[in-house]
């Protein structure tokens, strides 16, 4: 029975984008998660709006391939994003596996991305709390590599990088990777996030020199 079970794709039913409202975090490194939502709403066609019970901005409609889905961008900001989450499975229904949540990784380079099928949070605060109100580490999580700050050692580096904003060229190719992330999202709805993860996870988009 559980071997039955595991053969089964993982499609995600909601997809959540972690970041902090307001904005002076608008197009934030840390904000990546943000930005994704609101490329695939457009692509989708899905219209987002403040839903004060999921304690975020929300959005259902049919994605790729007919695929019905969810969007989520949490309002609490990145340490409480777990309680916006829950808020929409317990409403929903859902179980955690269905849940794709979506964020930026400084130990990952600008141009990489990286699907997971389960994992720790990895420091990321949002994690923690997603982890922490789902009551498991197992749910699909998709990093996107906002690269490490230049003296990564003091803390406070760290903090002014991720809440600072993308250099021209690093937007540039920002561009292109929140391609690769439509991509792969469409692809984990129509065939199950390992697919997604033997395409996608070995690609990398790199920045221009000129």
């Amino acid at each position: 029975m559980t071997e039955a079970t595991t053969a089964q794709p993982v499609i995600p039913q909601l997809i959540v984008g972690l970041g902090n409202p307001g904005a002076k975090y608008d197009r934030t490194r840390h904000n990546i998660g943000f930005e994704v939502i609101d490329t695939l709403a457009k692509v989708w066609q899905i219209s987002l709006s403040e839903n004060r019970k999921f304690q975020g901005f929300f959005g259902e409609g049919m994605a790729a391939g007919r695929v019905k889905i969810r969007l989520l961008k949490p309002t609490t900001y990145m340490n409480n994003s777990g309680q916006a989450i829950r808020a929409v499975t317990d409403w929903y229904k859902l179980p955690p596996e269905s849940v794709l949540v979506i964020y930026d990784d400084m130990d990952l380079p600008v141009g990489k991305l990286r699907l997971r099928l389960s994992g720790s949070a990895g420091g990321q605060n949002g994690m923690k709390s997603a982890i922490a109100h789902l009551g498991t580490q197992t749910f699909p999580r998709l990093r996107i590599g906002i690269g490490s700050a230049k003296n990564g050692d003091v803390a406070g580096d760290a903090v002014s990088h991720v809440l600072g904003r993308f250099s021209a060229r690093e937007a540039e190719v920002m561009t292109e990777v929140l391609h690769l992330v439509v991509g792969a999202v469409e692809l984990s709805l129509k065939q199950g996030v390992d697919k997604a993860m033997s395409l996608y996870n070995n690609r990398t988009i790199t920045q221009t020199t000129s």
